[in-house]
């Protein structure tokens, strides 16, 4: 890079050269007056010109880029400290937040972190001891509500709001994270939750004696933290910190962290789809910063995870109660219809209204001869898993438990951990590889290794009811 560059100065000084030379011909070709004495004719020899040689020290990749920003409008004093100090130490931070919407609104650090000083989170900066100023390295859902009031309250109504409440009562899972796969290691058996569940699920964030939270609980990217002042969510989860970008949310990458996997890989579902497959092909031409609800088909060609499940689409508001537009529960043991207030209910929602709003979102783009006959194949796949897979292998599970033909440790019994991929692995995979147009997960990953899963349980059930005892 640096020889490029010399070879550029030197270019550039042998056209300044010639430039100055042609002037000098012109001036000398249309002045009014002949010189006093010509010179006599000499063949001209161009000067050599000296070469001179440039040394730049280049930053590439350095991140500081905003070491001279200089901001003032609006912001209060501290507000300018916080942007100081972070564009030295965490350049990172201040990048992101400069190119925010928030920051263009002329909100700051402390607009977010700025907490009461009888909070529980509160605490002190050095910088800041001795004022009446306090701020927490947690922004909980409750501050972004300030502002998004709307969106927080949809959230609080939706699914996503459940995330961790729904482990809580489960102490068959936190027997399975800490007992099973964590070995019950007094000091290392939380390491699987805390590397792994809590980064979707989230958890309920704890603090140490100096009001700041505890590497067992934070950081965590997961939807359903419950935080020290008691409000439930993480905007980050989708519009991560510090751009907060509706671009990066809109995309499907924002719900890949927590929707893949072998129990419901939604992402590769997706990919494997149409709309997977147009997006992968075209969407680097799409325009993905359109306001809310003005994003309309013609800035994208096919739905991304929003466009369905969220985004203002012809009839429809923006929402973000991702649970609004749904019929069936596709991850339950047996898929039931939505009918259910109750946001911890694993039903929630109403699903013949769901059904109609997404219909709406598929109407944008398809016919209704077209959207109808999609619904029509998909909700006889899953009522295909119901009744000859799901029914049939939760009948032969109870009368085993009934005749006391289950081990108590279900993880060591070859049934009930068949009956578990068959329902959360298998079984959600071809449910959901039906509704989102997944033909691979549908098929191969789903049916094609629930008939297997049901063999190998019914050769398991016989041999036990005949024998009357657990095999070894």
């Amino acid at each position: 890079m640096k020889k490029m560059y010399r070879t550029g100065i030197i270019m550039l000084a042998l056209l300044t050269l010639l430039l100055a030379a042609c002037a000098n011909k012109e001036e000398s070709t249309t002045s009014s007056e002949p010189p006093a004495n010509p010179p006599a004719t000499v063949n001209a020899i161009a000067p050599t010109p000296e070469i001179v040689q440039i040394e730049v020290e280049r930053t590439v990749g350095d991140l500081s880029t905003i070491n001279n920003l200089a901001v003032s409008r609006g912001m209060t004093e501290i507000g300018r400290e916080c942007v100081d100090c972070h564009k030295t130490e965490n350049p990172g931070i201040i990048n992101d937040w400069k190119d925010s919407r928030h920051a263009h609104a002329g909100v700051t650090c402390i607009d977010c972190h700025e907490v009461d000083a009888d909070s529980p989170m509160a605490t002190q900066h050095e910088t800041l001891v001795g004022t009446d100023t306090y701020i927490s390295v947690l922004v909980p859902p409750s501050t972004c509500a300030r502002c998004h009031s709307v969106e927080a309250q949809q959230f609080n109504e939706s699914g996503h709001f459940r995330a961790y409440h729904q482990i809580i009562p489960k102490d068959s899972l936190h027997a399975l994270v800490q007992v099973h796969e964590g070995r019950d290691n007094p000091e290392l058996g939380g390491a699987s939750g805390e590397t792994g569940c809590m980064q979707c699920h989230g958890t309920e964030i704890l603090l140490d004696e100096n009001n700041r939270p505890t590497p067992e609980t934070w950081p965590n990217a997961g939807m359903g933290n419950i935080y020290p002042d008691g409000s439930t969510g993480n905007c980050s989860t989708c519009h991560t910190r510090h751009k907060f970008s509706i671009v990066e949310a809109r995309k499907p990458n924002a719900c890949a962290s927590c929707h893949l996997g072998p129990d419901h890989p939604d992402l590769e579902i997706f990919e494997n789809s149409k709309h997977g497959q147009i997006y992968l092909t075209d969407g680097n031409n799409w325009v993905w910063d359109a306001a809310p609800d003005t994003w309309e088909p013609g800035d994208y060609r096919a739905p991304t995870c929003a466009t369905c499940h969220m985004s203002g689409i012809g009839e429809l508001n923006t929402t973000h109660n991702i649970t609004d537009r749904l019929y069936w529960n596709l991850w339950a043991k047996r898929s039931e219809v939505r009918n259910s207030e109750d946001v911890l209910s694993p039903l929630l929602g109403n699903g013949e209204e769901g059904r109609e709003k997404m219909k709406l979102v598929c109407n944008s783009c398809h016919s209704s001869l077209h959207t109808d006959g999609f619904f029509a194949q998909g909700d006889k796949a899953v009522q295909l898993y119901n009744v000859e897979y799901f029914d049939v292998a939760d009948a032969w599970r109870t009368e085993l438990a009934d005749k006391g033909l289950l081990k108590d440790n279900p993880w060591k019994d070859e049934f009930q951990v068949l009956y578990y991929y068959l329902w959360h692995h298998e079984g959600r995979r071809a449910r959901q590889g039906a509704m989102m147009g997944g033909p691979d997960y549908a098929h191969w990953h789903g049916f094609f290794e629930l008939q297997q899963d049901l063999y190998n349980l019914e050769a398991i059930y016989n041999k036990r009811i005949e024998t009357g005892q657990i095999e070894d």
